[in-house]
């Protein structure tokens, strides 16, 4: 029987092959790809081999290959070709797992290693950990492609409405690629003035401009060895995207007032809730630097269109403005949850967020958060909740407190009852009740009723409630 040959997939970037994939044949499996717009190779694919003769890679190929893990690829150059210059080396380099080959008839040797084993999902606690919720689909491409991008030093350009976590995934994508200990760098360009967004992301020298009293590094010198967030990216002046356009490519900045270039390491990551095809047609975004920043995009889904995820968000963020305000953790009630899941929350996760905060802040003492607190969610912003009381949601019908005795109306059959039975009955019905408000915290649930956490599990114990099970107490383990 014949054995399997590896398989060497070539992206020639359109230049001619000359055969050289038939003089392979004896060691490899070889496919030829010979578009200049290389796609991903094939997934049984062992050695990825690249032409690469041009000045530096095309932003197809580094799109393709943030998507590839630790797949092995060699960058095939002719004998007769053009040196490259040092930072066109490293554009080449930062494509992953690579090693250079003069192309001739000798076949590419083997890989530095074999390609990765796919990366198992993440759990919901790891998923939280990094400030995200991955459980609708929608969610999962998105935590798919920031895993991807955080393996590599690929530019990505992160595109959603405004208050949909975009700087959350760029801190995740961070804490998840092998800069996680070095600076994130956030800059909300929308929020800095025109005149001055060139000297806060490049630095000036001292007599730069009236202020400039000594050499003062940018933002990009910042978060040298880490990641720079570029959050608003379309609304930055002509001046300002050639800069940018500029340490993209040379990854160097030119700070204001002269002096020479300063080499920079930095992984940018983009934001905008516009669409920068339309701005580019209107003249107001370059459309080289979109080529630039568009290597991994990334789409964020609004609020609206992953409901599902709103109670998990909800209990993060319950859990989270608790503690910054010194306050013991609260509960929602779970008839809360249908009525979150049912907004339309126009500001996103933003909004949601805001929502909790005011919902703990204006609930006093009260341990337990119900769908009265949330009433406010009908009234327009900036408008006294009377203007949405027509738009007032009926209470639960489950009790919210414990019933007292004067609330707790039994009468007595002429047969008699069996008392011991009666109390046990409510005992496990309140408990259970305890448990659902607190979603499953046996401490949180224990206080509700009065008692002990030793007392509680005791008549857990008792009723033969012991499988109900608990969960985090703060919700993002």
């Amino acid at each position: 029987m014949t054995p399997t040959l590896p398989r060497l997939h070539w992206s020639t970037l359109g230049d001619d092959s000359l055969g050289q994939e038939h003089r392979w044949a004896h060691a490899w499996e070889v496919t030829v790809d010979r578009s200049a717009a290389p796609a991903l190779p094939p997934s049984d694919t062992d050695l990825w081999a690249v032409s690469a003769d041009g000045a530096e890679p095309p932003p197809s190929l580094v799109r393709a290959a943030a998507e590839v893990g630790a797949l092995p690829i060699v960058l095939l150059r002719s004998p007769g070709a053009a040196p490259l210059a040092p930072g066109q080396l490293a554009a080449w380099s930062r494509l992953g797992s690579v090693r250079w080959e003069t192309k001739g008839d000798d076949p590419p040797t083997p890989g530095l290693r074999p390609g990765a084993a796919p990366l198992p999902p993440l759990s919901a606690s790891q998923t939280l950990q990094l400030g995200l919720v991955g459980l609708s689909p929608a969610m999962q491409d998105v935590v798919a492609k920031a895993r991807a991008a955080a393996a590599t030093k690929a530019t990505v350009l992160l595109i959603g409405e405004s208050g949909t976590g975009k700087e959350v995934v760029a801190r995740a994508i961070h804490r998840m690629s092998a800069q996680a200990s070095n600076p994130f760098v956030a800059v909300h360009c929308g929020a800095i003035p025109e005149n001055l967004i060139e000297s806060e992301l490049f630095g000036y020298t001292r007599g730069a401009f009236t202020d400039a009293r000594k050499d003062t590094p940018g933002k990009f010198q910042e978060a040298d060895g880490g990641t720079l967030f570029l959050d608003e990216v379309s609304t930055m002046s002509t001046a300002a995207q050639v800069r940018l356009l500029r340490a993209l490519q040379e990854r160097e900045v030119q700070p204001l007032g002269g002096g020479g270039p300063v080499k920079v390491d930095v992984r940018v990551v983009a934001a905008t809730n516009e669409d920068l095809w339309a701005r580019v047609k209107e003249g107001k975004f370059r459309e080289d630097l979109l080529y630039r920043l568009d290597v991994v995009p990334i789409h964020l889904p609004p609020l609206r269109a992953r409901r599902e995820e709103v109670p998990f968000l909800a209990q993060h963020f319950l859990n989270r403005k608790a503690r910054e305000h010194g306050l013991y953790p609260k509960a929602l009630h779970p008839s809360v949850d249908p009525q979150l899941m049912a907004h339309p929350w126009p500001g996103n996760v933003r909004q949601l967020e805001n929502a909790i905060e005011r919902a703990i802040v204006l609930s006093g003492r009260r341990p337990v958060l119900t769908r009265e607190d949330f009433l406010f969610l009908g009234a327009e912003p900036g408008k006294p909740l009377e203007a949405a009381a027509g738009d007032a949601l009926p209470m639960p019908e489950v009790p919210l407190e414990a019933p007292g005795p004067d609330t707790l109306a039994l009468d007595l059959p002429p047969e008699g009852l069996d008392l011991n039975q009666v109390v046990s009955d409510v005992e496990k019905k309140l408990m259970l009740q305890s448990l659902a408000i607190t979603r499953g915290n046996k401490k949180r649930a224990a206080e509700l009723l009065g008692l002990k956490r030793t007392t509680f599990l005791e008549k857990m114990k008792r009723l033969d409630l012991e499988g109900v099970e608990e969960e985090a107490a703060d919700g993002e383990a």
